[in-house]
């Protein structure tokens, strides 16, 4: 393995994939964060994978999560796996990178690549200087049903999605140029609307050339030239997606680290974390904003109180902030001409949470400004618009302020979000 992995938290993996003969289209099942409040998806989901080998028998869709016999579901999964390793079913695909292609449900083609990550270089506190960060702020209440899960399961399968800043494109493309070349692993219609999916193995050169172009991405040079920042900490990877998966992973790696003499934490398979990488900068990635409706509220009382939280916020539209507002009595614009921190939704955010605090009502996360005005104009309720982040925002955004506000952007819709196919071994 080229050493530049090693100091870049990234490295081939021992993958393991479904042998040939496999129904891919049944063993692929969607991310088990979706579709939580819809259980007909996943019975559909159960009724097409049947008694077929599939990943649903892998996972526990969130839905269930806080089922009364959750531990019984956990403990099925488990068996499911020690059974699928106990039947062969899997092929082990050695110190491996998967270059993939995922057709979107709007057609569009989204190119990344399948390997793993060094969870010593990941941490998912606000502020940290690690190479891989988290981009929103991590609900530690959401971690331990979830590391009941993994705590015990000798394979993972990774729907986490990390996003590398590549505006250049050195990375992933030229992998892109190449693949009618390589070895194809795996070309299949997904389940539930999904899309297409393809795979294909890097060679040992591609590999060795990933190595070289992750390199420079975190270069001083190159974090002076993308964010204007000399003597900066680089950021690698950036969490698009899956980010209580990932921190769930650190957090059952070092819960290990305690009861593991320290010479061999490096031999740990849990320290490494599979994962699907993604350049920002890629066509096929779409940021859209996330709208907030306040309801139980007096509008004009809120808005007085925007302005004295900001005593240079004025109505209307211009430099630095600006966010548009509907309510029962009209619209408009609050602007924020010098804002303390780099996104619209971090000034209305740092607001909001300060004024429900002290005087109650309640927010909501709105897809669609004409839902927001819709229910902004009901008496009781505001609603707040939001411009969409510039990708480009992403990064500098989590250098310079440590995570972006909760619910900053949306990345893709539901059916779009990884589905589990690769997997490897943990314990």
């Amino acid at each position: 393995m080229n050493k530049k992995f090693e100091t870049l938290g990234v490295k081939p993996a021992d993958i393991l994939l479904p042998k040939s003969g496999t129904d891919m289209g049944k063993w692929a099942v969607v991310a088990c964060d979706q579709f939580t409040s819809q259980p007909e998806y996943w019975a559909d989901v159960e009724r097409i994978a049947g008694d077929a080998p599939s990943t649903l028998r892998l996972i526990l869709p969130e839905s269930k999560l806080n089922d009364a016999d959750v531990e019984d579901h956990i403990a099925d999964i488990n068996r499911s796996m020690e059974d699928y390793l106990a039947r062969d079913i899997f092929q082990t695909y050695p110190d491996t990178i998967i270059y993939i292609e995922r057709t979107q449900s709007d057609g569009a083609v989204r190119p990344g690549l399948v390997a793993a990550v060094d969870l010593e270089k990941y941490d998912y506190t606000p502020g940290s200087g690690s190479l891989i960060r988290a981009t929103e702020g991590t609900v530690l209440e959401r971690i331990p049903p979830r590391v009941r899960v993994r705590k015990d399961a000798p394979i993972e399968l990774p729907h986490v999605m990390l996003l590398i800043d590549d505006p250049k494109k050195t990375c992933i493309e030229p992998i892109t140029a190449a693949k009618e070349s390589m070895e194809k692993v795996y070309d299949f219609e997904l389940m539930m609307k999904g899309g297409h999916l393809k795979g294909w193995k890097l060679s040992e050169a591609q590999t060795d050339a990933l190595a070289g172009s992750l390199e420079k991405l975190v270069s001083e040079d190159a974090m002076k030239e993308k964010y204007g920042l000399t003597g900066a900490v680089p950021l690698l990877f950036a969490v698009g997606d899956g980010n209580h998966s990932l921190a769930t992973a650190k957090t059952c790696y070092e819960n290990l680290k305690k009861v593991t003499p320290e010479d061999q934490w490096a031999s740990l398979p849990a320290r490494y974390a599979l994962v699907e990488i993604e350049n920002l900068h890629d066509d096929s990635l779409k940021f859209e904003a996330i709208h907030r409706v306040v309801f139980g509220v007096d509008p004009e009382k809120l808005l007085a109180a925007f302005k004295e939280f900001y005593p240079n916020a004025r109505e209307g539209q211009g430099v630095g902030h600006t966010i548009a507002y509907t309510w029962a009595g009209g619209s408009g614009y609050l602007n924020v001409p010098n804002p303390r921190v780099q996104l619209a939704v971090g000034t209305l955010q740092n607001f909001l949470d300060a004024y429900l605090k002290e005087n109650g009502g309640e927010v909501d996360y709105i897809h669609g400004g004409q839902i927001t005005d819709g229910l902004g104009s009901k008496p009781g309720n505001i609603g707040f618009k939001l411009p969409a982040m510039g990708k480009g925002q992403l990064f500098k955004t989590v250098i310079a302020d440590g995570v972006l506000p909760r619910k900053t952007f949306s990345m893709g819709h539901a059916e779009d979000k990884r589905y589990y196919v690769e997997g490897r071994k943990i314990r």
